[in-house]
C-alpha cells in the first residue's frame, strides 16, 4: 500500500508538462492499482485528446477500456467499432468489440440478443483470422458455444475444436479450457484430470483455483479443495 501511495504522491510531478494523452495514460494505469471503478479524470483527458486527434487509436482504445471497466456497454461498443473501422487489421479491436457487444446482448431482450449473436461470433472469428494465435478470442468462442442453445449456434464439438487449437498454442489454456468444457457438461472426473494436467505444465494460480473450485462447488469435496490451495501456496513460496 505504501508503494501505491508513493505513485499517487509523485504523479503530479511525473506528468507535469506531459501531453494530455500521457497524463490520461498514467491516471488510467495508476487508478488500476486501486482497482478503481471510475476513471473520470483519465476519461476527460482522453476525450480532450480526441478533440484534437479524432483518429488517435490508443486514446479511443483507452476510452473503450474505461467504458468496459464501468460496464457502459453502449459506449464501449461504439469506441471499439470505431477502432475496427480505423484499423481493420487490428485483431484485438475485433475481439474487444465482440466482447463488449456480447455483454451488451446480456442486457437486452432475448429476441434482440438473438439478432446480435452472429456479429459477436463473427468478431471473435475475425480476430483469429487476423491473428491466428489469438488466445482470448478462442476462449470467448468456447464460452459462446457452451452458453448458446443448439438452435442459436451453440455446439460442444465447436467448443472442443477451439480448445484443441488452444492446446497447440498454449498448453495451459488448452487443458484449462477442456476442463472447463468437461465441467460444464458435468463430466467432473474428466475436468479434474484436465485441471491436473494444467497444474503439471504451469503451476499457475488459475490452474489450482479452477481445480479447487471444482472440488468445492461441484464435487462436494471441500478437503480436497483446501489441500489443492495449500499445495499452491507451498509451490508459490518455493
Amino acid at each position: 500500500m505504501k508503494q501505491i501511495m508513493i505513485v499517487f504522491l509523485l504523479l503530479p510531478t511525473l506528468i507535469w508538462s506531459q501531453s494530455n494523452f500521457e497524463k490520461a495514460q498514467k491516471l488510467f494505469e495508476a487508478q488500476k492499482l486501486f482497482e478503481a471503478q471510475k476513471f473520470d479524470k483519465a476519461e476527460t483527458l482522453f476525450e480532450s485528446v480526441l478533440k484534437e486527434k479524432p483518429s488517435d487509436l490508443k486514446a479511443i482504445e483507452y476510452l473503450g477500456d474505461i467504458a468496459t471497466q464501468n460496464k457502459e456497454w453502449d459506449q464501449a461498443v461504439g469506441y471499439y467499432k470505431k477502432l475496427k473501422q480505423l484499423k481493420p487489421s487490428g485483431a484485438n479491436y475485433f475481439y474487444k468489440y465482440g466482447a463488449a457487444l456480447g455483454m451488451k446482448a446480456l442486457g437486452v431482450s432475448k429476441f434482440k440478443a438473438f439478432g446480435m449473436i452472429d456479429e459477436v461470433r463473427g468478431s471473435f472469428e475475425q480476430a483469429i483470422v487476423l491473428n491466428p494465435k489469438h488466445i482470448e478470442a478462442r476462449w470467448a468462442l468456447i464460452e459462446l458455444n457452451l452458453q448458446l442453445p443448439g438452435i442459436a449456434g451453440g455446439s460442444q464439438s465447436k467448443a472442443i475444436k477451439y480448445s484443441d487449437e488452444l492446446l497447440k498454442l498454449s498448453p495451459i489454456d488448452g487443458y484449462l479450457s477442456r476442463g472447463h468444457i468437461d465441467e460444464y457438461f458435468k463430466r467432473y472426473l474428466d475436468a479434474e484430470r484436465q485441471y491436473k494436467h494444467a497444474i503439471i505444465v504451469s503451476k499457475s494460480k488459475a490452474s489450482y483455483q479452477m481445480l479447487a473450485n471444482l472440488y468445492q462447488k461441484k464435487m462436494n469435496q471441500p478437503e480436497k479443495a483446501k489441500t489443492t490451495l495449500e499445495e499452491y501456496k507451498r509451490t508459490s513460496i518455493n
